[in-house]
């Protein structure tokens, strides 16, 4: 084992032989986007985006599905036909699944990738001196929280859906040429959370530079209205004795920074020699490349939002 459970990591990796290396990741939830197709699509790139915060290329997925007797076949058919969309985009296949009733719908993917052992990308090997950069805005967490409120126009909830559903496919091969010290995807513990773990076993901080964090529009508008998902304050309550913020941050600011993301984009820790370049390469690919802040020495603090 290569990988395992006592890192933190996005999933484990198995060492096969010499050029191959298998990772192994599991992941569903329930619905947050009322289409079936979409909610198939955002779960499926969700247990994909595993894979490729590995370093690795998806090959072959399961699916996992519960549902309650009273849900119209032709739901369960959209919910799948959604994940499968995603699974052929990914240049994986779909080898059966297991299904069970339940009260509520939720669906996901275990999925199986590979990788050469010397190229497995960790969130925990960053270094002093690194830089930081996101590959898609946060605030879906708010958005699909607003949007069951029917707080978001359409146009708004189409745009939350296009980065849910998109697969961090692109991100991960425009990455592959550079030198990466440290990878995640940002989900459910939002980007401070998930920023905490790469500092584990790191002796190093992570300064955050919250001007240079790209957000989704209309997020801080509803943060500022209090429309934040329950999670947002879990992820707050996880990280109160690993954060230090500088200055006045304002508190729509900081919910949009805790705030859980379904599908997020990957969080890559780099030599600053290297940043623009992987930078210009992500917007060159059509992915959002931002530099968000840099890897420093082990402060008391973990995270620092300045």
């Amino acid at each position: 084992m290569l990988v395992g459970f006592d890192s933190n990591d996005d999933a484990a990796v198995y060492k096969v032989n010499e050029e191959t290396a298998m990772i192994q990741t599991v992941d569903f939830f329930p619905p947050m986007v009322d289409d079936p197709y979409n909610f198939g699509q955002i779960a499926a790139a969700n247990a994909l985006s595993d894979v490729y915060a590995m370093g690795g290329k998806p090959v072959l997925a399961m699916n996992l599905l519960t549902f309650p007797n009273c849900l119209p076949l032709t739901v369960v058919e959209g919910i799948l036909q959604g994940g499968a969309s995603k699974v052929l985009e990914a240049g994986a296949v779909i080898a059966g699944g297991h299904s069970i009733e339940d009260k509520e719908p939720k669906y996901g993917l275990c999925v199986t990738g590979l990788v050469n052992p010397q190229k497995i990308l960790t969130n925990n090997g960053i270094k002093k001196g690194d830089i930081l950069i996101i590959t898609k805005p946060l605030g879906t967490g708010i958005l699909t929280t607003a949007a069951k409120a029917d707080l978001l126009t359409p146009e708004e909830n189409k745009k939350a859906i296009a980065v849910m559903t998109a697969l961090n496919k692109t991100a991960a091969e425009a990455a592959q040429d550079f030198s990466i010290h440290g990878c995640t995807d940002i989900t459910g513990f939002g980007l401070i959370g998930h920023a905490a773990e790469m500092t584990i076993g790191s002796n190093c901080t992570i300064e955050l530079w919250q001007e240079k964090i790209p957000v989704l529009s209309k997020a801080l508008e509803l943060a500022r209205m209090g429309i934040i998902p329950a999670g947002a304050y879990r992820n707050m309550d996880y990280t109160k004795d690993k954060v230090q913020t500088l200055g006045q941050l304002p508190q729509d600011v900081l919910d949009v920074l805790y705030d859980p993301q379904t599908s997020g984009g990957l969080l890559l820790s780099v030599p600053e020699s290297d940043a623009e370049k992987l930078v210009q390469r992500l917007k060159d690919s059509g992915v959002t490349g931002n530099t968000i802040g840099c890897v420093k020495a082990k402060e008391e603090k973990a995270v620092i939002i300045k």
